[in-house]
């Protein structure tokens, strides 16, 4: 891992993981190109105080066929990770199309790019090339409270537009293995929260709209239960299977913290009140409102495979990467100030809640 094409690495997870590899994991001997569209999750402002001679950013579409082959012939990639995707499940209900372009076609594109490089033009020795996808639990569907963890065998039953548009990417990245024998590792993983977090996801709006004294959103009786890992344990785990891990293999990621959205708003609200008093109670924001339609109830990951065989497990407690989290977004007003400039995020929220606040 040499030269490693990011997909999406001006997103959530993506961006965090280039801080992690130029960063916490100080392995300086990789240069990173990062591949980012700039849609409305994407912003620059993740990308900042990265060192200098390691990291090329290039602003361009995952299903630009020309692109992207373009850039693992200039740059010589051995290593792709993909993280670029449309991920919410809201937005999935509204407005299908554009998650089939991304996670769909352009994994796809991605896929027949480095089969052309890789296998046909054998532009590299085939064990030094790597194609990692990251997926999500919600390919698996839902569980029931009595039911065990998603395990890496666990049948997919997708629910959402969002969760099958990634199904289908999952076995797209398989196939390319199986059948011409790309080195691919798939992992899934659970909800990822932390610093850099675009606030239409649950974690960050709370703590945007506490600070404001606006109603905090909660859908129907908030118990849906969510396995959360802190996003810096995730990028560890990506580069344990990126180094360590067995081409062909899926491997499931967890942060071994399961619990119910309520208790995560509720929480939220506690520290906010500890760490910046206002003059009442923020749980006395929360406001629970109509909930999503094919709302999954309960996600939990089995992580013992990896475990056992990258010896990766989560280091974060939810306590402190909530901590973290909270104190990341109260150290970074600049960051905040800039994404609540976009016009497209403020539309998406009246869109997405003004409804459902009335019918609640």
């Amino acid at each position: 891992m040499k030269k490693v094409l990011v997909t999406g690495g001006a997103g959530f997870i993506g961006s965090n993981f280039v801080h992690y590899l130029l960063g916490t994991a100080r392995d300086l001997k990789i240069q990173i190109v990062n591949l980012d569209a700039l849609t409305y999750a994407g912003s620059l402002e993740n990308l900042k105080d990265l060192p200098e001679g390691h990291y090329t950013f290039v602003q361009g579409d995952i299903c630009n066929r020309d692109l992207v082959r373009g850039l693992l012939d200039q740059y010589q990639i051995d290593t792709i990770v993909h993280f670029a995707a449309e991920s919410h499940v809201d937005r999935s209900i509204l407005s299908p199309e554009p998650f089939i372009q991304a996670n769909v076609i352009g994994t796809f594109t991605l896929l027949e790019a480095a089969r052309q490089y890789w296998l046909i033009e054998k532009a590299l020795p085939i064990d030094e090339i790597r194609f990692h996808h990251v997926s999500t639990d919600e390919v698996y569907g839902t569980l029931d409270p009595e039911d065990p963890a998603f395990s890496e065998t666990t049948p997919y039953a997708p629910n959402s537009p969002y969760a099958a548009s990634k199904a289908a990417s999952d076995h797209l990245v398989r196939s390319y293995h199986h059948t011409y024998q790309l080195p691919v590792t798939i992992s899934n993983c659970s909800n990822n929260y932390g610093p850099r977090q675009f606030p239409e996801k649950l974690i960050p709006l709370i703590i945007l709209n506490a600070l404001s004294g606006k109603s905090l959103p909660v859908y129907g009786d908030g118990q849906q239960i969510r396995d959360w890992l802190f996003v810096t344990d995730h990028c560890e785990a990506i580069y344990k299977i990126l180094t360590q891990g067995v081409s062909g293999q899926t491997y499931n990621i967890g942060g071994n913290n399961q619990s119910a959205n309520l208790t995560i708003v509720e929480t939220v609200c506690d520290l906010l009140d500890e760490m910046q008093p206002a003059a009442e109670p923020r749980r006395n924001l929360i406001k629970f409102v109509t909930d999503r339609p094919g709302h999954d109830r309960r996600y939990a990951m089995n992580i013992s495979k990896i475990d056992r065989e990258l010896g990766w497990k989560p280091r974060y407690s939810l306590t402190d990467g909530l901590i973290a989290t909270v104190q990341w977004m109260l150290a970074n007003p600049e960051w905040v100030v800039a994404i609540q400039k976009q016009s497209e995020y403020q539309t998406w929220l009246t869109k997405n809640y003004d409804k459902r606040e009335k019918s609640s």
